[in-house]
């Protein structure tokens, strides 16, 4: 199902019985730690990030119940499962011109819900799912989408070609050679790294070696 609001908190009994995904989009300018990344791009025009959810109840895994049923314990609980899809550009600074620009990203992660920190941290290291706290009926969406959007962002954003040429080092001046296509590399810059043999070849053709 798809609105217009914002729901910045979700009720998440609420979406597990409702058997469907709620989606939406969120303004990038409400996302305030995204939006902080690079504030001087202009995001007036921007269509800001789609997302949807899902929850579901499931059962636990048949080797837990197994083994709580050995133990005499009480029967698993259902527990509650969340799928959360996000798409769409954040802000991002360029490591390579140091200019900002806009990084597309995508997100497709479950989440299972646990009932306090201390289960979680228990729980962490032997589960490949991502383990979230459940504090109350409400759960807060926008700081989940938030927390997602910066662990995708890549860790050395940078434009696939940057706007504007790169001042080369002096360094990278004596090395260009190397990063010109084989057509450009003229047939004196290709035979200048085996000068070094030639030299070698000759001075053992003469005998002085």
């Amino acid at each position: 199902m798809h609105d217009t609001a914002l729901h910045d908190w979700i009720d998440l009994d609420a979406l597990a019985r409702s058997g469907q995904w709620l989606e939406g989009r969120q303004p990038i300018d409400r996302l305030a730690r995204v939006r902080a990344e690079a504030p001087e791009l202009d995001a007036r025009d921007h269509a800001g990030v789609a997302w949807r959810v899902w929850a579901e109840w499931r059962e636990p895994p048949a080797a837990v119940a197994a083994a709580l049923r050995a133990l005499g314990g009480a029967p698993a609980a259902r527990q509650l499962w969340l799928r959360l899809q996000v798409h769409g550009a954040v802000p991002l600074v360029c490591q390579r011109c140091l200019e900002p620009y806009w990084q597309p990203l995508e997100v497709d992660r479950w989440f299972r819900f646990v009932a306090d920190e201390a289960t979680a941290e228990a729980e962490d290291e032997h589960c490949e799912e991502d383990l979230l706290v459940r504090s109350g009926p409400r759960f807060d969406l926008r700081g989940l989408i938030e927390d997602e959007l910066l662990l995708a962002a890549p860790l050395v954003p940078h434009h696939l070609q940057c706007p504007t040429p790169l001042p080369l080092a002096a360094g990278d001046r004596l090395g260009a050679v190397d990063h010109l296509p084989d057509a450009e590399v003229s047939d004196d810059a290709a035979a200048a790294p085996r000068q070094p043999l030639a030299v070698l070849a000759s001075l053992r053709k003469g005998g002085k070696l």
